[in-house]
């Protein structure tokens, strides 16, 4: 499961056998949610909402870079890491 960003203690995850629809594995705190790229909306799992709310305002400014991961994992290819949050 490639590590493509960490900030405030929160792990962005994505895998390269995943199904549809496109998404991201975010955890914290032994907590794992997975997010979608295009809504932002919980699929499944679970953040504290300080978390999550951390999560969305990163995947918002890195959309096209989650979108561009997640064709090189259907691909089966290597992730590029994104920057975290400041």
């Amino acid at each position: 499961m490639p590590r493509i960003s960490s900030f405030y203690g929160i792990t962005i995850t994505m895998h390269w056998n995943d199904h549809p629809p496109a998404h991201f594995h975010a955890a914290y705190a032994g907590e794992i949610a997975h997010l979608d790229i295009e809504t932002l909306e919980l699929i499944d799992g679970y953040l504290p909402p300080r978390a999550l709310r951390l999560v969305r305002e990163w995947a918002d400014a890195h959309r096209p870079a989650l979108r561009s991961n997640w064709q090189r994992a259907q691909a089966h290819e290597p992730l590029e890491p994104i920057e975290p949050l400041p």
